[in-house]
């Protein structure tokens, strides 16, 4: 059954509402925010490359506190362990039994802080949970329950030291994007609040969990013509022609694509997606799942340019087909 236009518009209207309580903490970043929601209610995980400073656990907090949620903060070292993340099962001497001690893992948002910084052995640890929602320690499974989402940041200045996440952990990730620096006016208004130290603490819950679970279920409802499948298969056939790439977006990607656009399509009030959905996404879903080649990444191609020679080049839809 798809989404009936009063569903679609009530979604508008409470996504609007989760994105103007967020606000209270990350002023003047409307887009990331609407991207960060959209990430959540697709059931996704959001990747944020950015300078220290810019907000990244304030946006984290915010989003946990909007939907009434726990949140956890995991800063990546070299020396941390997977366990570290997920959790270790422990010998109770009184009971004489093991008993599980959960991990920061389990939470509703969980910032990952560097996540680069940590050992590829440790990185792993959040594949099962990132696709699966559920850990296994000592051949135990573990649900981290429901809603729940990974916000896992890199700092782009400082490599030394650092392990670089595989092809197989970004795709996981279902979208990539940077907060920036406010613009001069948000930044005079932050600074002449200084003395609130932690901005999202003053964010207050919008809706429950249960909501939030009940607007995944809605989003997934949103119509998509046959006629936006083949744009995006489009899309993602010449990624894998592109001259400059040389790994294009897999299957598993464009599901992401799709699953992404409908919710977007639905915070704008809509029971349908449009190409222009598509495009609005094209960005912060494909930049890091598409690989530049050796020789383009010699020469200075920037990926950003590469995705919009894609998209003047693949024509958008002009009519449906259902």
């Amino acid at each position: 059954m798809s989404m009936t236009p009063e569903q679609a518009q009530w979604f508008a209207q409470t996504f609007t509402q989760l994105v103007n309580n967020v606000d209270i903490a990350i002023r003047g970043k409307e887009r990331v925010v609407r991207l960060a929601l959209t990430c959540l209610l697709s059931e996704g995980h959001l990747l944020l490359e950015d300078n220290p400073g810019t907000g990244k656990t304030q946006l984290a907090k915010a989003i946990a506190n909007t939907v009434k949620g726990s949140h956890n903060r995991i800063q990546f070292t070299p020396d941390l362990l997977p366990s570290d993340v997920t959790g270790v099962t422990i010998y109770d001497q009184r009971t004489q039994q093991f008993s599980f001690h959960q991990g920061p893992i389990f939470a509703t948002i969980v910032l990952a802080d560097e996540i680069n910084r940590a050992s590829p052995k440790t990185q792993s640890a959040l594949l099962e949970v990132m696709e699966e929602g559920r850990i296994t320690v000592d051949g135990v499974g573990h649900d981290v329950g429901s809603p729940f989402m990974v916000i896992a940041t890199q700092n782009p200045i400082e490599q030394a030291g650092t392990y670089r996440l595989p092809e197989a952990q970004l795709d996981r990730f279902l979208m990539k994007t940077s907060l920036g620096y406010p613009d001069h006016e948000t930044t005079v208004e932050l600074f002449s609040q200084a003395e609130t130290r932690d901005r999202s603490s003053t964010v207050s819950p919008v809706i429950s969990a249960q909501a939030v679970a009940q607007m995944a279920g809605l989003g997934a409802k949103v119509h998509v013509d046959p006629a936006i499948l083949a744009y995006v298969s489009r899309l993602a056939e010449e990624t894998r022609r592109h001259p400059h790439i040389s790994l294009g977006l897999s299957v598993r990607g464009g599901l992401a694509y799709i699953r992404c656009a409908k919710v977007w399509a639905a915070s704008q009030g809509r029971d349908h997606v449009t190409p222009d959905d598509i495009k609005d996404l094209a960005h912060p879903v494909l930049c890091h799942r598409l690989m530049l080649s050796d020789e383009a990444q010699f020469t200075g191609v920037e990926i950003t340019r590469v995705i919009d020679e894609l998209l003047a080049d693949v024509a958008a839809p002009a009519q449906r087909l259902s």
